[in-house]
């Protein structure tokens, strides 16, 4: 019980109590509070960092310029009106598939590896800072950390979606909307019939489901049905550009509330919007975690800048909000609009709520040695300013929810939809892995197969242990161990391990959030290596791969990567003639100036 904060603390057997244990604060998440801790800003790097940054910026920019190229043949193309069929040039990927699989492979461990090399310069040497937990002597600014980000995601941006085919989903689900049926009654093979061009490209998996998504994201895609009718090209460009605007929101957010956590701002956004998990997932697969997270740390921004500013919240002497009120409501109104995209970020109210709390002077007192007796004398402050927060908190999510609802025409149909995903077995999910391995092991041994029924008891425990930590970070928070934004993204990760089904992109649900607060070597160490891992192990493969043409793919990827590294980063002879060209020409304009 002393993980939970309530074991009783051993007294010395000598001496007295230093002090009176009932009146400190609860020592909950003591643990995870050692993820953070405070970074210094430094200077701009020297003319040789930045010749060797412009390098790495390059090399990344040419992995982005080969996986577009790759995915023109293993990209998610559409079965119907595919862009590029019958050009002579455009084409040539999907006849070439071992081709296109080996430049595909290939611009991704490059963008990986330029993400990597570029992380010297936000967050240090690998071995040297960011093991020791030390800042680097300089960082490159947050205009060549932005132009860096907008250089690799520019090519990608034409490119096919790349990884999932969840696209093609949203834009049958938003046509079901379109067309004023119920798309969380409806499925796309009902609503639209399975010979539609919009059906033929939803995944078997989902063309006899509901959508599980929230009614602003579908009225969002009902407006892009309503531009683009059946043309699905144009429909995907309008989609990215929504996850475009969610890379923006991260953007400007992210080093904001890294700064207030006293983070390097550029740190938070190397590893949280430079991520390879965004550029390959968020922009390449179109997915909605980008608006969701966007519109999230946004809000959650509005709110701490009210929460942790110096003004009143309401005016003296009335209940009207005053203008740092009027934020604190709009951040929140934002962060329950986000819920309307993916209710996942509903979790953030929860801890704006006990960042409120605390404002109100609500605290987490210790709870070894206290006397029942004294527990309401002692609590009473801190549950009415909960009371009060929660009130005002779930006021305005269910305003937002109601109008949203409504206001779409979508109704409340998503709050039964959420468990869709459920169909999914994912490996990345710690429930589903034990239970199907579990079941296997079942069938192995002669005991039939019960892998269903075993997911449908591991699935629920997973999420019963995932709610029973949340609640003890939200008490770690509550005592004041844990910034808000810190609890809020270790929640996120409990959240992602045992939830029923889990994507690679998924994580960056916790990443993101934890870039801004968690600076500490065993976090960010294990982030860069699970980022990296991940990137590259979900590759643009289909089940009719086989196992020799993956293996061609990947070994002549990898060789690639390595010619080009040479290329880019070795002194080769090529580049010594060329830099002896460059001097002769300064040097002969040098000698022609007056």
């Amino acid at each position: 019980m002393d993980y939970l904060g309530l074991s009783r603390t051993r007294r010395p057997s000598r001496g007295p109590v230093a002090e009176d244990s009932t009146d400190r604060r609860g020592d909950y998440g003591k643990t995870v509070a050692r993820l953070h801790d405070d970074e210094r800003e430094v200077g701009p790097l020297n003319a040789a960092e930045n010749r060797r940054l412009l390098r790495i910026k390059l090399f990344g920019a040419t992995g982005s310029i080969l996986l577009l190229i790759g995915s023109l043949g293993t990209g998610q193309i559409p079965v119907l009106q595919n862009p590029v069929a019958g050009t002579r040039v455009l084409s040539l990927p999907s006849r070439m598939w071992s081709t296109a699989l080996t430049m595909s492979i290939g611009g991704t461990i490059m963008l990986v590896v330029a993400w990597l090399l570029i992380g010297r310069f936000a967050v240090g040497r690998f071995s040297v800072e960011v093991l020791q937990g030390r800042s680097p002597e300089r960082r490159m600014t947050r205009r060549q950390a932005d132009r860096t980000l907008m250089l690799w995601i520019a090519p990608i941006i034409v490119a096919p979606p790349l990884l999932s085919k969840d696209i093609y989903s949203y834009l049958a689900q938003s046509a079901i909307a379109y067309r004023g049926m119920d798309p969380y009654v409806v499925s796309p093979a009902r609503g639209l019939g399975v010979e539609h061009v919009l059906t033929r490209s939803v995944p078997n998996l989902w063309r006899d489901t509901p959508a599980p998504y929230g009614p602003l994201f579908l009225w969002i895609g009902k407006g892009i049905t309503a531009i683009t009718g059946e043309n699905i090209t144009a429909a995907i460009f309008l989609h990215r550009l929504v996850a475009l605007v969610g890379i923006a929101l991260i953007v400007w957010a992210l080093p904001r509330l890294a700064r207030r956590c006293g983070v390097s701002s550029v740190a938070a956004l190397w590893l949280g919007a430079m991520n390879p998990l965004v550029i390959l997932h968020l922009v390449g697969g179109i997915h909605n975690e980008a608006l969701m997270l966007g519109m999230m740390l946004v809000g959650l921004e509005l709110c701490f800048r009210a929460i942790y500013g110096t003004d009143r919240i309401r005016r003296n002497g009335t209940w009207w909000p005053s203008a740092a009120g009027w934020t604190l409501l709009a951040g929140i109104a934002v962060i329950s609009a986000s819920a309307m995209v993916k209710v996942t970020s509903m979790l953030a109210l929860g801890f704006v709520g006990i960042a409120l709390a605390q404002r109100w002077g609500a605290f987490l007192p210790a709870l070894r040695h206290a006397p029942i007796g004294q527990w309401w004398e002692r609590s009473r402050r801190s549950v009415a300013a909960l009371a009060a927060s929660a009130t005002l908190l779930m006021s305005v999510l269910g305003v937002v929810t109601v109008g949203i609802c409504l206001g779409t025409g979508l109704g409340f149909g998503w709050t039964t939809t959420l468990s869709t995903g459920d169909v999914v077995r994912s490996w990345m999910s710690m429930p589903t892995l034990l239970s199907v391995t579990t079941g296997r092991l079942g069938v192995s041994l002669g005991l039939g197969d019960q892998t269903q029924a075993i997911l449908e008891v591991g699935r629920p425990l997973g999420e019963l242990i995932a709610a029973a930590f949340i609640i003890r970070w939200m008490l770690a928070c509550l005592g004041g161990r844990l910034h808000p934004l810190g609890a809020l993204g270790v929640s996120m990760a409990t959240v992602v391990v045992f939830f029923p089904f889990v994507q690679a992109w998924y994580l960056l649900w916790a990443v993101i959030p934890l870039a801004a607060w968690a600076t500490r070597p065993w976090f960010r160490l294990t982030t860069i290596a699970v980022s990296a891992i991940i990137a590259i192990v979900v590759m643009p493969t289909s089940s009719n791969t086989s196992g020799v043409v993956l293996a061609q793919g990947l070994l002549a990827g990898v060789i690639m990567v390595a010619v080009m590294t040479a290329l880019f980063f070795e002194d080769l002879p090529i580049h010594r003639w060329w830099r002896g060209i460059r001097d002769r020409a300064s040097a002969s304009g040098r000698a022609t100036k007056p």
